[in-house]
């Protein structure tokens, strides 16, 4: 017997029409007001603002013009710094990082699991003005407590985001997002049925032959959906710019404050837009490259 929907076509999409209105509005139109700006010179004050001009590739060759491409303060220069803030932050550290945590409150339950991550979600939820400028006393040089620490030991006390920037904004990003990553790989962990571990320590396997063994095969994908979502996450942050500004000298003037420079400090909207649609294609292929190697390891289990 063939069973009847619910809801009748009209219905639902009678049902989907505010959502698919919001994602129109909100993503769609900008999206496509973005790609056509970035084909123009328009910009916030002057002639070009009312009326801007059609400029074809030129914002795009102006971005990658190989003779200032990788000068400091250009959009090269930029590039390589996200790469390097992604690379450390993200993969080397909130994902690493998230995934033994994850896994040390695996094997210890109880309310420290329960405090942990609880914690862990207060962190992750508290506005970014408020973690930044927790961060920014943490690091200060004269009376920051990450210095008063160094000093008690004998290790000095630097100017964390003066003489060290990139690292300043590494750990912070880390700190920030290790948390959102514990939690997804927590999830991951509890999809896991104990009688393969119990079986496993049975036979005498230690904890790091269980996680080699057992652990890291059972969650490979959802390894790739939380490398998706943090590289995705860290690579268009803008949170760095709440420590450090983008500088000093542009050493930490990553990809978003960029294009937050260009477009709303000089006010050239047609180039920010042309950042904006070189930003969304290295998105897309960052995806593409995940779900390939999601897919293929799908088809291979």
């Amino acid at each position: 017997m063939q069973r009847r929907s619910i809801l009748s076509l009209p219905a639902g999409l009678l049902f989907l029409l505010p959502a698919g209105a919001f994602v129109f509005v909100f993503i769609i139109l900008p999206f496509f007001w973005i790609a056509a700006v970035s084909f123009t010179n328009r910009t916030l004050t002057g002639r070009t603002a009312l009326n801007p001009e059609f400029v074809g590739l030129a914002n795009y060759r102006r971005l990658f013009d190989p003779d200032r491409f990788f000068n400091s303060g250009e959009f090269g220069a930029s590039l390589i710094l996200t790469g390097q803030f992604v690379f450390f932050s993200a993969i080397l550290g909130q994902a690493i990082l998230g995934l033994l945590l994850a896994w040390f409150f695996y094997n210890h339950r109880g309310w420290v699991q329960s405090t942990v991550q609880t914690l862990a979600i207060v962190a992750w939820i508290m506005p970014d003005v408020v973690v930044a400028f927790a961060w920014f006393a943490f690091l200060d040089r004269d009376d920051g407590t990450l210095n008063q620490i160094l000093s008690a030991i004998g290790l000095g006390h630097p100017d964390w985001l003066l003489a060290l920037p990139m690292v300043s904004i590494i750990m912070f990003n880390i700190w920030r997002g290790t948390a959102f990553s514990m939690l997804l790989f927590s999830s991951a962990l509890g999809s896991i049925p104990p009688s393969h571990l119990e079986t496993a320590s049975v036979a005498g396997a230690t904890g790091l032959q269980k996680l080699r063994d057992i652990i890291l095969p059972l969650i490979r994908t959802h390894i790739i959906t939380v490398l998706i979502l943090i590289t995705l996450w860290t690579f268009n942050t803008f949170t760095p710019f709440l420590l450090t500004g983008g500088g000093p000298a542009f050493q930490t003037e990553v990809v978003s404050i960029y294009t937050y420079r260009t477009a709303f400090q000089f006010f050239r909207f047609g180039m920010g837009g042309a950042v904006g649609m070189v930003m969304m294609i290295i998105n897309l292929a960052f995806a593409i490259v995940y779900l390939g190697i999601l897919r293929s390891q799908k088809a291979h289990a």
